[in-house]
């Protein structure tokens, strides 16, 4: 649920960093991005500082308007977005068979309870091999420098036989590399969202297969629902549990803002970071217009048995 207050907002904004570094912290994370001069090799060399100013700049933004789980979904008519979020979650749950007692290996945010957190790169975790009875990823992997890497780690961790469920950001078919207008909307979202890149949903696949894995079933799911997952960011879509998000929503909460960093409540550079958030709401928006973008790309990959086990199993069926 969306925390309303103002207050809370102001004191969250930043994250880790101190008041004096917010300001300084939006400018090193704009130039990252190809809108304000900056160019995709620096932020795939520079992945984990550009997903950190990320989040410590936007996470009180998101909190504020959208709620504890920073995720989207597709949906139903007269279905919450809350709703479809957590229909969402249940959806990848069964796709792993998860059962109590299992491991699980997960990239997201949410979960308080039955749970430890780790916190580290995913591109080299400081876990042993073969520990995970399944693992999913939800709209996280796409900070990855590197679509096969990240898959390979998971990959790594994961037990033989057991099932990975990426839920992943990717541009769709539709998308022109060679079209001036799809290339800004990219870069729209890359600059809003903190991405170092955005792969396409036949490059996840094929780095889900160079990773290992068996892709066992991929479906972009923004085709199965008559609601689009990009709903809640149209202006023009009424709803209270979002109203920081609708036309009227977006214009309190940028007086607001305006008025916190002016009265130093709220710590300079505040307005950039809520600028930075717009990006992506927008560029996700046209994305999601145009079809060149899904924010729910949905693969199931298997980590085959190894020829051993394999060589066991026969032996025990015999």
């Amino acid at each position: 649920m969306a925390k309303s207050g103002a207050l809370e907002l102001a004191r969250s904004t930043g994250g880790s960093l101190s008041k004096d570094q917010v300001k300084s912290a939006v400018d090193q994370y704009v130039k990252y991005h190809d809108l304000h001069g900056g160019k995709q090799e620096s932020r795939k060399s520079n992945y984990t500082d550009l997903a950190n100013k990320y989040y410590d700049l936007v996470t009180g933004f998101y909190e504020y308007g959208w709620g504890d789980s920073f995720h989207l979904a597709g949906g139903y008519p007269g279905e919450t977005s809350r709703e479809a979020i957590k229909r969402h979650q249940h959806f990848l749950a069964l796709q792993l068979g998860l059962k109590k007692g299992m491991k699980e290996l997960i990239f997201s945010a949410g979960l308080s309870e039955q749970c430890c957190f780790l916190k580290g790169d995913f591109m080299d975790m400081p876990i042993s091999d073969n520990t995970f009875d399944a693992a999913y990823a939800i709209q996280a992997t796409c900070h990855a420098p590197d679509a096969q890497g990240v898959y390979s780690e998971v990959y790594r961790v994961l037990k033989p036989g057991q099932y990975f469920a990426l839920d992943e950001w990717c541009l769709t078919d539709r998308f022109d590399p060679n079209n001036a207008k799809h290339l800004a909307i990219k870069a729209e979202i890359e600059l809003g969202d903190g991405l170092p890149d955005i792969r396409t949903t036949r490059q996840c696949v094929q780095a889900m297969k160079d990773a290992g894995f068996e892709v066992v079933f991929a479906k972009d799911l923004a085709q199965v629902f008559p609601c689009p997952w990009y709903r809640v960011m149209d202006p023009t879509y009424f709803s209270w549990a979002h109203f920081q998000c609708t036309r009227p929503g977006r214009i309190v909460t940028r007086a607001i803002v305006n008025t916190l960093e002016f009265l130093r409540i709220a710590p300079a550079g505040s307005m950039g970071a809520y600028n930075v958030l717009m990006s992506a709401s927008d560029g996700l928006l046209k994305g999601g217009r145009e079809g060149i973008f899904t924010a729910t790309f949905f693969v199931l990959g298997r980590k085959p048995l190894k020829e051993v086990d394999i060589v066991s199993l026969s032996r025990k069926l015999i």
